[in-house]
């Protein structure tokens, strides 16, 4: 007799996923704005012919977006999936400069808590591309 399989945990993790993309984004959007302002590379304004106020509102509304994406678009899950991990790996960069240069933001107060945060990009990645596969 083949084996039942109950619920699986895939749409639950990608639920949590897009609420974690969705908080993020808000709090840039609004009452992290200003911290997070102060950790973007000098570098990444320079690339990207911008101020970093633009760059948090972009990153923050990118964030709701991918979140609200992976909820609203069930078809698109795969490609969002993708984008998800896609924008985790390229946010990376700041995370290092701000670790680097001991910067704090919201909820990263401390090297410790900035070099803690490295390690957990992969899982994200992760978790991104894993939970939204089938």
């Amino acid at each position: 007799m083949p084996r039942r399989r109950g619920p699986s945990a895939r749409p639950f993790a990608r639920g949590a996923l897009a609420a974690l993309l969705v908080a993020a984004g808000v709090s840039h959007l609004t009452w992290g704005r200003r911290g997070y302002r102060i950790v973007v590379p000098d570098w990444a304004t320079r690339m990207l012919r911008t101020d970093a106020d633009a760059i948090v509102v972009a990153s923050g509304m990118a964030e709701v977006l991918l979140g609200v994406g992976l909820v609203a678009l069930p078809r698109e899950r795969r490609r969002i999936g993708t984008a998800v991990a896609a924008f985790f790996v390229a946010v990376f960069p700041g995370n290092v400069h701000q670790w680097r240069t001991g910067r704090a933001a919201p909820g990263l107060r401390t090297d410790r808590a900035r070099f803690v945060r490295l390690f957990l990009q992969l899982p994200l990645v992760a978790w991104a591309w894993w939970s939204t596969r089938r």
